[in-house]
């Protein structure tokens, strides 16, 4: 248990809310800041596990539809992909991975900036390679939500259905990568006591976001995301530097 771990779970919650009215999903801006409280490896299984939950408490509470279509064709991708670069974890040094979650994060974060506005395509090589990316990403950083917000946004979901289908993908995502990195014993046994915790705080984060979405534009929120988690990267990847004295 992190010294702060009251603090953490605090984030955690926040992290919540800000992901489902933003539709990022809450990895971009947890993962950043869990990396304050915990070893990367850590990092990367207590925020899949925590988002297993999330997920379930996302297709509760907005179960409005699944476009199958959809689902299947960008899930079986970013599934695929996520245990492909949450394998290729094991063989990257810690602080170059912490790194280079960070660097990818605020490149993400720019991209989905200048992006902002822009729709892709609706086809079905967006949705086998907006799936495969944004899995990769997942498995790899521990992020993968933004590409996949962009890739749905195409479609022009109504916002209960969009956040429903896009936690089923999510799902598929954070099983597999919570597989590999528990296999890889990047779990330790030190933090299960959070879990039950977690479990409270992804249901309470939803439902608090599904509120407040009725009564707030999600753009603004969306820019709050995305400047804190520049703002979040940019400061760990100075701290990294001075501590390799660069």
């Amino acid at each position: 248990m992190p010294d702060n771990y009251q603090v953490f779970l605090l984030l955690a919650l926040f992290s919540e809310i800000i992901g489902t009215l933003s539709g990022f999903g809450s990895s971009i801006l947890l993962i950043p800041l869990a990396s304050l409280f915990f070893d990367f490896k850590n990092v990367l299984a207590i925020t899949a596990v925590f988002h297993v939950f999330s997920n379930l408490s996302k297709m509760f509470l907005f179960r409005n539809g699944i476009v199958r279509n959809i689902t299947l064709k960008m899930g079986i991708s970013a599934v695929l992909m996520v245990i492909l670069g949450a394998w290729l974890t094991r063989f990257i040094a810690i602080g170059s991975l912490e790194l280079l979650m960070n660097i990818l994060l605020m490149a993400l974060a720019v991209f989905m900036m200048i992006s902002f506005n822009r729709k892709f395509e609706q086809s079905d090589r967006n949705l086998y390679l907006g799936g495969a990316v944004s899995g990769f990403l997942a498995g790899l950083a521990g992020t993968g939500g933004a590409i996949r917000g962009l890739t749905l946004a195409a479609f022009n979901l109504p916002k209960d259905i969009f956040i429903a289908n896009s936690a089923l993908i999510d799902l598929g995502v954070d099983l597999g990568r919570s597989f590999v990195y528990i296999y890889n014993q990047y779990f330790s046994m030190q933090y299960v006591s959070l879990i039950p915790l977690l479990i409270v705080i992804s249901f309470a984060g939803t439902w608090l976001g599904r509120w407040i979405l009725k009564y707030t534009s999600e753009k603004l929120f969306r820019y709050v995301v995305l400047l804190t988690v520049l703002g979040t990267a940019l400061a760990q990847i100075v701290r990294h530097l001075n501590h390799d004295g660069i």
